[in-house]
């Protein structure tokens, strides 16, 4: 029956199943418990009959003696023999969510795994997210992936009509990367943002240097959108603008610790999926932000070249019609 139930949803291929297995080749599937007991608490061990070949009459029987008796068994075995390779996704997800629980770990050996497990999950469209807590310990569970940030599409058409090549490239790739490579995405969403302040830059006349950092480049583009803190006097506008400038800075710090573009060392903290998206999310909130900003500035200023030549224009068709 739960077989059944999998043809409702995308499946976790045999490849990310073997991962997923590999995690554990250093690793007890419990810390805080017995190995045995996590199993038995998901498969019927004792009425389930053992590998074949196998003397042992049951599974329970057969882990056991290979275990606790022999040690003899790796955790690959374990989970293979258990059928991690060819169970319901349900099953899967069981264990999943069992071993990444506060009664079989602890933080932050608790969450560490869990990170792992959901970057693998990802590539097959499922996440293991936090689905509260317990005693004030967190807990997981598996869900399917959200097929996209509700902004993603308003980001792309802006992006799109603004520039369709480099900028809209740019962003397509980010967005893309987010799951699969999140260091990469994180490089990509600092670079969309220098894309964007150079083109407006370029667009409005001003001049930048190519050792511009992204910070430099967003200053210089403030001062010519009128964004700067300082160019306001409502205290709100210029907190919120304060708070663009920050993000701006913060995503240039962010892609110095955490993306590809510098080597990472054995200490260097990994990024997951989780800081990808905030990244490309404020990233081409911010795009979209400062695209609409340097478009609205132009249309004021067509109005207001309009608004001025109106009144000779007509003067002067007046004095035609009546030579």
């Amino acid at each position: 029956m739960a077989k059944i139930n999998d043809l409702k949803g995308p499946p976790v291929t045999q490849l990310t199943r073997r991962r997923l297995i590999a995690l554990f080749d250093r690793l007890p599937l419990a810390r805080e418990i017995d190995d045995l007991d996590l199993i038995r608490s998901l498969w019927p061990t004792a009425s389930l009959p053992a590998p074949h070949p196998s003397v042992e009459p049951t599974l329970e029987d057969y882990l056991h003696r290979h275990t606790i008796r022999n040690d003899v068994l790796s955790n690959r075995d374990v989970l293979e023999a258990l059928g991690l390779l060819n169970c319901s996704r349900s099953q899967l997800f069981k264990l999943l969510a069992a071993v990444t629980s506060p009664e079989t770990r602890s933080v932050p050996e608790q969450t560490e795994l869990a990170d792992k497990i959901d970057a693998l999950l990802r590539h097959d469209g499922y996440t293991l997210a936090l689905a509260g807590k317990i005693s004030g310990s967190p807990f997981f569970a598996v869900r399917s992936t959200p097929t996209g940030s509700p902004s993603d599409e308003s980001i792309s058409s802006t992006l799109a009509a603004f520039d369709p090549t480099q900028v809209h490239a740019r962003w397509t790739m980010a967005m893309e990367r987010r799951t699969s490579e999140p260091a990469g995405a994180i490089t990509l969403a600092r670079t969309l943002l220098e894309d964007v302040c150079k083109w407006i830059l370029d667009r409005a006349g001003e001049t930048w240097q190519e050792k511009d950092d992204l910070p430099v480049l967003y200053r210089k583009l403030a001062k010519v959108l009128k964004l700067a803190p300082d160019d306001h006097t409502e205290p709100v506008f210029k907190q919120i603008l304060g708070s663009c400038q920050s993000v701006v800075e913060s995503l240039g710090a962010l892609r110095n610790k955490l993306s590809d573009a510098h080597s990472p060392g054995p200490k260097r903290a990994r990024p997951q999926a989780r800081h990808a998206e905030l990244a490309v999310n404020l990233a081409g909130a911010m795009a979209t932000f400062l695209v609409a900003t340097w478009e609205a500035r132009q249309a004021d200023a067509s109005n207001r070249t309009t608004a001025t030549r109106q009144p000779s224009e007509q003067k002067e068709g007046w004095n035609t019609s009546d030579g």
